[in-house]
């Protein structure tokens, strides 16, 4: 049972808070924490549990059963389908992400500012709230030397000489990792959450907020809570409310609750095709740490990656290739999953009636799937600078890469049938700015013409960040949060 503090104007079906937030992810949990540390009696909805990072090892079946929208099976339909993860529980995608981050381009801020009218987003504007979000959820690179699957890329990347980094990951390392303790993941239930909380903040778990209204000023969530066997119905009531449920859910919703103005029209993600390369020694070795190198030699066009190569996801990594699968469990220790992920594709999110989960339709248009076979055919042949003996692609039909010669036989563009294609990053869907043609909020997150409801959340970027965007996600949050408390609207 969810537990309040006295006096706070809860009934046994009806809560009455100063401040709403819906959702607990990055966006979610900088908001509230802000908003409780302001002296505001807030509540946090979360449709999913309020796990602990340990609750199940990271990337694992249990992980994805427990924290995972759907079990991890979300799809987007149009002419060429992608797969889409999304976090279901307390912090969010933050607790199923591996935490890279990445500062956002001063060039991708001027194309947002400029094309969406977006106020006070200058780097120099900006800095202060991604400062003030890393000194709560630490930011820290590796205290020693990256795991061999990464360091194989970062080889194949420097023989090529095509510009490689270390990417900084959300994560308070061990001092001394030979004890075998690797550190703490900071995800928003290690971070912001807590803080929330400490500051008198509610967090209502298990909670699926289901439509917002307007009532004699104030805004109202209705909302169903269930405790794993029952279910009741719940009223809630704020002057502020915060969606903050995700690029796609927070359209969901609030089309399905009559604000429909330029919401669910402009989703954006990075979508991303997967490689498997097999080398002639051990690198996928068991207990290292997670993978931190990229490529940007091809930004803004396209940047390339490893993933988490544990035997399970090299399996389906290799679902295109049936006749590898005794091969995955006989040499798996010497594959692993290398990815290029480029920033085109569009899509809409809608709510159907009788329908619980939205509808996403996707496109990749002509030239994003060209965009995509060229950054797969430059992953090759990065891989094979760095000593791969042969590299599968994750697409049915596609051949076996036994040396650089063969990526000639990679198409010039990928068929929207084959792309099978995922994503992992959704943004844009509302996006921010004073141009009202296409911005479902202003410069601050609030929804244009409506008091007291504020989108904080991946929904308001303007586009593609061409990096991983959770910093992002959060120096925005942090900014609009801070301008709404200071002008008084909180």
């Amino acid at each position: 049972m969810t537990s309040f503090p006295p006096g706070n104007g809860l009934s046994h079906d009806k809560i009455i808070a100063d401040v709403l937030v819906i959702g607990s992810g990055p966006g979610g949990a900088v908001t509230a924490s802000m908003c409780a540390e302001a002296g505001k009696f807030v509540v946090m909805l979360e449709e999913g549990d309020h796990l602990s990072l340990d609750s199940a090892p990271h990337f694992s079946r249990e992980e994805i059963l427990q924290k995972y929208r759907n079990a991890g099976v979300n799809i987007g339909f149009g002419s060429a389908k992608i797969a889409y993860v999304e976090g279901c529980c307390v912090g969010g995608g933050s607790e199923i992400n591996r935490g890279l981050y990445h500062r956002i381009s001063s060039d991708v801020l001027e194309n947002w500012r400029r094309d969406y009218r977006v106020d006070a987003l200058a780097p120099s504007e900006l800095d202060p709230h991604f400062a003030a979000c890393e000194e709560v959820a630490q930011v820290q690179y590796l205290p020693g030397p990256a795991p061999h699957l990464s360091t194989r890329l970062a080889e194949g990347a420097r023989n090529l000489g095509w510009a490689c980094l270390e990417v900084p990951r959300l994560y308070a390392y061990a001092t001394d990792i030979a004890t075998g303790s690797p550190g703490r993941k900071q995800s928003m239930s290690e971070t912001f959450v807590p803080r929330f909380m400490r500051a008198g903040g509610v967090v209502m778990a298990r909670t699926r907020a289901t439509r917002i209204s307007r009532v004699s000023g104030s805004w109202t969530v209705s909302a169903l809570s269930w405790d794993g066997t029952n279910r009741r119905r719940l009223e809630l009531t704020a002057k502020t409310v915060f969606v903050a449920a995700g690029a796609v859910q927070t359209p969901w919703l609030l089309r399905r609750s009559g604000v429909k103005t330029n919401v669910g029209n402009s989703l954006r993600f990075h979508p991303m095709l997967k490689a498997v390369a097999l080398f002639r020694d051990e690198i996928n070795i068991p207990g290292e740490l997670e993978p931190v190198h990229q490529i940007k030699e091809f930004d803004p066009r396209f940047s390339m990656g490893c993933s988490m190569s544990k035997r399970p996801a090299l399996a389906l990594a290799m679902a295109a290739h049936p006749a590898m699968m005794e091969a995955v469990d006989r040499d798996w220790r010497r594959m692993a999953i290398y990815y290029v992920q480029s920033t085109g594709g569009v899509g809409k999110v809608r709510s159907l009636p009788g329908f619980r989960d939205p509808l996403v339709r996707v496109e990749l248009h002509r030239l994003d799937l060209k965009e995509l076979a060229d950054g797969l055919a430059r992953l090759a042949e990065v891989l094979f600078a760095a000593g791969a003996e042969a590299v599968y692609p994750s697409i049915p039909g596609y051949p076996v890469l036994r040396s650089v010669a063969d990526i000639a036989k990679l198409p010039e563009t990928i068929s929207p049938k084959q792309a099978n294609a995922t994503a992992l990053h959704l943004f844009s869907s509302c996006p921010m700015g004073e141009d009202k043609q296409k911005c479902a909020t202003d410069s601050f997150g609030r929804v244009h013409g409506m008091d007291g409801l504020y989108i904080a959340d991946a929904s308001l970027l303007c586009g593609p960040t061409v990096v991983n965007p959770q910093g992002t996600v959060m120096a925005v949050a942090h900014r609009n949060v801070m301008h709404a408390i200071n002008s008084g609207a909180i």
